[in-house]
């Protein structure tokens, strides 16, 4: 384990004015996304609207300081023949890979999930980081119901992120441990702020105990939001302040940095969350983003799949990682948004 290079990766991926695309969806979840804009799911087009974006200038090399890959990307290449991982690189940013299989029924908990993926996962570390991958992504999914998530859940999915983010260490890669309290149903925002507490005190106790060294890790947490059928939604400062508290009780000092996800938000609430955070500061850590459909939704439907449209879903992408970037800084506001792409 070389923790210097865990270390100097953690903290570049997490970087003031940066954050991480997660352009890992895998086919079946892409395939949602290309129905919504009438583009079929095909291997070619899935090249064709990950190589756009990762040609897309100056987002790339201003605002994205690494993207997270589906196994189908990191092994495919461009139409000119250059790999995927390369384009990432030549922009200065830094590839990464999602491992988890995704999460199944835990079989003694109906309603709950553990996501699975260890089986195997040394050895696929190991060629992850020959195709170029210096960090990778595990997602565990905690949802919030009548009598869930139980202690079952909880315990279990946080044991195996932590076991996943020791394994990623032994093959020089940085893990990003995302615990994913859900923003489904209609529980209010304190029992979201409960709910997290609860994880990620879980999450790092599990840490400890396999030795994962938080230098060479990045949290990627869910903000403290009720869920979307909640009676009573919150304020933009109620959401940053109540994520901020949370994370003060549960998150150790050593940890580079926290890249939000954005969990369904749109993509404004996103940015605007994250803004807020920032510009309340205080906390030790530095608070990025690690979006999907915040920094996507809108590129695909610029896109629409047609070779005519690339531009202006390069124009939408730098739009939207530009003020993503600046929330990143707190330096974003809602007259900037308005701005055309």
């Amino acid at each position: 384990m070389n923790i210097d290079q865990l270390t100097e990766v953690a903290y570049a991926m997490v970087q003031p004015g940066k954050g991480l695309l997660a352009a890992d969806e895998s086919n079946s979840t892409i395939k949602k996304r290309f129905d919504d804009i009438n583009v079929e799911n095909t291997e070619e087009n899935r090249r064709d609207y990950r190589e756009f974006m990762f040609r897309t200038e100056p987002a790339m090399s201003e605002r994205i300081s690494g993207v997270i890959l589906y196994d189908e990307t990191i092994r495919q290449k461009a139409k000119d023949g250059t790999s995927m991982v390369d384009l990432i690189k030549a922009a200065g940013s830094i590839p990464g890979i999602k491992v988890d299989a995704g999460a199944k029924p835990l079989q003694c908990c109906p309603g709950e999930t553990i996501t699975e993926g260890l089986d195997g996962l040394p050895k696929r570390m190991k060629e992850y980081y020959e195709l170029g991958a210096r960090f990778a992504k595990w997602r565990a999914v905690i949802d919030i119901a009548d009598g869930i998530p139980t202690w079952t859940a909880v315990k279990s999915n946080m044991h195996a992120l932590a076991r996943y983010a020791a394994i990623c260490q032994e093959a020089d890669i940085v893990p990003i441990v995302e615990p994913e309290v859900l923003m489904d149903g209609g529980h209010d925002i304190k029992r979201c702020a409960e709910v997290t507490e609860w994880v990620l005190k879980t999450l790092y106790q599990e840490l400890y105990e396999m030795r994962v060294v938080l230098e060479g890790t990045v949290l990627k947490p869910n903000m403290i939001v009720p869920g979307k059928k909640s009676p009573k939604q919150a304020s933009v400062d109620e959401v940053a302040e109540r994520t901020i508290q949370v994370l003060e009780r549960c998150v150790p000092v050593a940890v580079p940095g926290i890249a939000y996800l954005s969990g369904g938000q749109s993509d404004e609430e996103a940015t605007a969350h994250l803004d807020a955070m920032n510009k309340i500061g205080g906390f030790p850590w530095h608070m990025t983003f690690s979006y999907g459909r915040a920094l996507q939704a809108a590129p695909q439907r610029a896109w629409s799949g047609k070779p005519e449209n690339v531009a202006a879903g390069q124009a939408a992408f730098n739009h939207r990682a530009r003020m993503n970037g600046l929330a990143s800084t707190g330096e974003w506001s809602a007259d900037l948004e308005k701005q055309a792409a």
